[in-house]
């Protein structure tokens, strides 16, 4: 592609020809070969301005960065001067990728809990009523029967993954796409490039204040959807609504559990297999704005029946104990919250409780959920949840500052030992155990490095007196 078909409708200062042919774009100065143009980016932890001069020995043709270009850089190659080179290189994938976003209607989901979710619920109502959608989740990408891994422990791709996948779903015949946008995602412009047709907020609550810092400034973040998306869909019942209201187009659309329009078949089935008025909300945010897309009621509904289980979410492991076993990927206060409050509702024992807190990650909310969980559950037990570089001692003993002192505390640092101890030495006939923060994730992080792991197969070890182990050393 042309440097100049690349630039157009990016705002930028060029020194040198704009007559050149672009063999590939990329942030990575790994990946630069003859030809290439290298995007510096300025990142949390490494400024990749300070690679120019290698990716120029490899090769490059074109560099784009924030910078002043060096006198001995000209004549070398031509540089491309921008504000904000993390932006521009989501409006350079667009473009490479032929702008797909133009070609299908991207629907944006954030919020702190309820993104996959209701992006698979959108996915279902529109694929059933006729529309073929792409899905792009923390889970995977879905195209048409094509299933495409993301990475672990990814939601957002990055800019050029994401329209490439994009690209799929238009080369596939697709009309829509409903796709995850994190508060990351957002901050770090990886959506950069991509035109939102619609945005749905699900709801903002305490999470990722390691990186925000406050919630004002994470509820500013998640905002930015609104900024970016033709109309905007938003939860009248959160408590981040008087304030997104604030800031929201004065046409935007609502859904609130008070107006429950599902039909009881819908409502029966949503109760069988996501349980508690959180999903009926992820489900009414879905069918609202499947409205404004002109869906019908009656597909809607259908759409929602259609979904038999979305992976880590209130799943159920089958088993002849009579203890309902449940792995989820609760791993916020809210939502751990949530899915714990249903449960103790509904569980004929006691209600047992793994889980963990990310090492690296939110430090603010390791005693609140200690807390939640306390109260809710009749047992908790303290595991691992990707310690990453830290202690898990560590880790655990932040979540016990917020513990009721009177609850029943266990703390077993390796994970399969935690769901093995929980299933067979604390769970008796009628008990419901309910494994949280992991889900659907098939990694866990130790010191670098992503060794395999599954909630779901730590479970079913656990069931025949195994123990899932992780030899992180």
């Amino acid at each position: 592609m042309k440097l100049t078909d690349l630039l157009k409708g990016i705002k930028c200062e060029v020194f040198g020809g704009k007559d050149i042919n672009i063999s590939a774009v990329t942030p990575d100065s790994r990946r630069v070969k003859k030809n290439s143009l290298f995007v510096a980016v300025k990142g949390l932890n490494v400024d990749s301005h300070e690679f120019i001069d290698q990716v120029i020995e490899k090769g490059a043709a074109v560099v784009v960065g924030e910078v002043k270009p060096a006198a001995d850089w000209l004549g070398k190659i031509t540089y491309v001067k921008v504000a904000n080179s993390r932006k521009v290189l989501g409006c350079l994938a667009a473009n490479w990728f032929g702008n797909p976003s133009r070609k299908l209607a991207v629907i944006g989901v954030t919020g702190t809990d309820g993104k996959t979710t209701t992006c698979n619920f959108i996915y279902s109502i529109l694929n059933f009523s006729g529309h073929k959608t792409g899905l792009v989740t923390s889970i995977n990408a879905k195209i048409g029967d094509k299933s495409l891994d993301t990475g672990f422990h990814v939601t957002n791709p990055e800019q050029l993954e994401l329209q490439k996948i994009l690209k799929l779903m238009v080369d596939a015949g697709c009309e829509f796409a409903a796709i995850e946008v994190t508060s990351h995602g957002l901050d770090q412009e990886r959506v950069a490039g991509v035109g939102f047709k619609a945005g749905l907020i699900t709801n903002v609550t305490h999470e990722h204040l390691d990186y925000h810092k406050t919630y004002d400034s994470y509820l500013l973040t998640k905002a930015k959807l609104m900024t970016i998306s033709d109309f905007v869909v938003l939860n009248k019942d959160d408590g981040s609504y008087r304030k997104l209201k604030r800031m929201a187009p004065a046409d935007h659309l609502t859904f609130s559990i008070h107006d429950n329009f599902l039909d009881k078949k819908t409502n029966e089935h949503l109760a069988q297999l996501f349980p508690g008025n959180y999903n009926v909300m992820n489900a009414l945010g879905a069918a609202v704005l499947c409205r404004k897309f002109s869906i019908l009621d009656e597909n809607i509904n259908s759409g929602l029946r259609a979904i038999r289980k979305i992976p880590g979410r209130c799943e159920k492991v089958g088993n002849t104990r009579g203890i309902k076993l449940i792995v989820d990927f609760a791993h916020t206060p809210n939502g751990l919250k949530s899915v714990l409050a249903v449960l103790k509702a509904s569980s004929q024992g006691k209600l047992v409780c793994v889980f963990g807190c990310a090492g690296e990650r939110d430090l603010l909310k390791r005693p609140l959920m200690g807390e939640i969980s306390s109260k809710l559950a009749d047992v908790t037990v303290l595991t691992a949840e990707d310690p990453r570089y830290e202690d898990v001692d560590r880790i655990i003993a932040q979540i016990k500052k917020g513990v009721n002192a009177k609850s029943k505390v266990i703390c077993i640092p390796e994970r399969g030992e935690a769901v093995w101890y929980a299933i067979n030495k604390v769970a008796k006939l009628g008990d419901t155990v309910v494994i949280c923060g992991k889900g659907h994730e098939k990694s866990m992080a130790y010191k670098g490095i992503e060794y395999p792991w599954s909630d779901r197969k730590a479970v079913k070890l656990a069931l025949e007196g195994k123990i899932f182990k992780v030899n992180h050393g």
